[in-house]
């Protein structure tokens, strides 16, 4: 049976349903990849240019092992051409898991009776931010279940209180969330508390999966959640992040309707969304991972190398879902984000408690390296870890940061950024054998930068950053 979505009566076109389960398909079932259209189509990213879906699917199908090893290398090419050795870091804090949803997969799911409920008190979040804090992180997303407590006042309260948060040096600069779907009206109350970026999964776009794992709840309308970020950029936000719950349906399908909604918002407001996430799904309280979807090690490294390819300007985000080794290899596929020092039981970060319980949590995570630990790491690797927020508070969002970054302007600005806020990391949180790691990569970078005005300016920044100034950028 092919399902028909609902329609609605929605009077702008921007918020209608855009997803075309036999579009997809035909572009799954109909492309037949040779070597040297394959070589095309990575050519062309390499060039900068973000990939049509039929160009998209001749990579997916592409499965020889030779093409796949070039699909990877040509990921790994792209990421230093766009973001250099910069990963940002950041950190979820999960501020109360009520929910009124029945969601197969999760532990927050309402019928759950295992599941221990909590809501953070201000003091309660508080005490979390100051925690993160104390240990250098500068980059949060707030993390609701989908509840009535959950509202826009609330969130908006709680996105408040984290930016007034300051303890010793450290401070939280951007505050990012993943909340419930909402109206434009609400979106913008949100908005006006000065969140950064909006995250929203659609977990599955095949809708019969869709349907047979969101039993009940408001999430169960897949099309109210599938046109939540239409609302958003109605609302302001011009800066969302999109993502699927790989393990649900087959991850080729998945991955195309990624860059569907990515052609979506380019047609709709002339811009991308800002990140994609690519979680694959784990182990929770009184869940277990069914078999059929499963994604192997070896097609999520693909597919995350794909996804590189296909959307060349729009971060990548890897999450502490994923373990150490598989992290460790996927960054090098054009990872732009990831998450260090990863608790996501309400109060673990105050209570410092570092053992997992799924009924205490949404799912289980297999990185739980400190953030000093997995910055370490990056450095040992030359990578150059960053905390920048820049961008968004210089007002560079939306179609703004677009005509930024697609010229390639931007790794301009996120290098020296990068260099600054890992030199505050080193003199206010960093082991001394980790500040000088750190001192020797930044050395090497600014090494490599072409001389000029940026240059000079940031050599004496940096020299302000060691006297105890903080908080500068380009």
């Amino acid at each position: 049976m092919i399902y028909q979505p609902q329609q609605y009566a929605i009077a702008d076109e921007r918020m209608k349903p855009f997803i075309d389960e036999q579009e997809i398909q035909r572009f799954l079932e109909n492309t037949h990849p040779t070597k040297e259209r394959v070589r095309e189509v990575i050519a062309k990213s390499l060039d900068k240019n973000r990939l049509s879906l039929e160009e998209t699917a001749v990579l997916i199908n592409a499965t020889d092992p030779e093409l796949i090893e070039e699909i990877k290398q040509g990921a790994k090419t792209l990421k230093e051409k766009v973001y250099g050795k910069r990963i940002v870091l950041f950190a979820p804090l999960y501020v109360g898991n009520f929910c009124t949803n029945n969601c197969k997969y999760c532990g927050f799911r309402t019928t759950n009776r295992k599941q221990v409920r909590t809501t953070l008190s201000d003091e309660q979040l508080v005490k979390e931010v100051e925690a993160l804090e104390e240990n250098g992180q500068k980059r949060l997303i707030l993390v609701y279940g989908e509840h009535p407590k959950y509202n826009a006042e609330f969130i908006a309260n709680s996105v408040r209180t984290v930016y007034k948060v300051k303890k010793g040096n450290g401070e939280i600069r951007r505050v990012n969330i993943n909340a419930a779907p909402m109206e434009i009206d609400d979106f913008r109350t949100v908005h006006e508390a000065g969140i950064g970026t909006y995250q929203i999964f659609q977990e599955t776009y095949h809708h019969e999966t869709y349907q047979s794992v969101h039993l009940a709840g408001k999430k169960a309308d897949y099309n109210y959640r599938l046109t939540a970020l239409d609302r958003a950029q109605e609302a302001g936000i011009d800066d969302v992040g999109i993502g699927a719950l790989f393990g649900l349906y087959d991850w080729r399908f998945e991955l195309l309707a990624l860059i569907r909604h990515v052609n979506h918002f380019e047609a709709c407001y002339n811009v991308g969304p800002h990140t994609i996430s690519f979680p694959r799904i784990k182990d929770a309280s009184e869940f277990a991972i069914v078999d059929k979807w499963r994604v192997s090690d070896g097609d999520f490294t693909r597919l995350v190398a794909i996804l590189r390819l296909a959307v060349p300007y729009t971060g990548l985000i890897l999450t502490a879902r994923e373990p150490m080794e598989i992290r460790s290899e996927i960054m090098s596929f054009g990872v732009s984000q990831i998450d260090g020092g990863t608790k996501i039981e309400m109060g673990a970060y105050s209570k410092k408690e570092d053992n997992q319980d799924l009924d205490k949590e949404q799912f289980k995570i297999n990185d739980n390296r400190s953030l000093g630990d997995i910055i370490d790491e990056l450095l040992d690797k030359d990578y150059l870890p960053s905390f920048c927020t820049a961008c968004y508070r210089a007002g560079r969002t939306g179609e703004h940061f677009m005509e930024f970054s697609v010229p390639g302007f931007i790794k301009k600005y996120c290098t020296p950024n990068a260099m600054l806020t890992l030199a505050e990391y080193l003199e206010d949180y960093a082991t001394l054998d980790v500040k000088a790691k750190g001192e020797r990569v930044i050395a090497k970078n600014l090494a490599e930068m072409e001389e000029g005005m940026i240059k000079q300016s940031l050599i004496e920044r940096l020299d302000k950053v060691k006297a105890g100034e903080r908080d500068l950028y380009f």
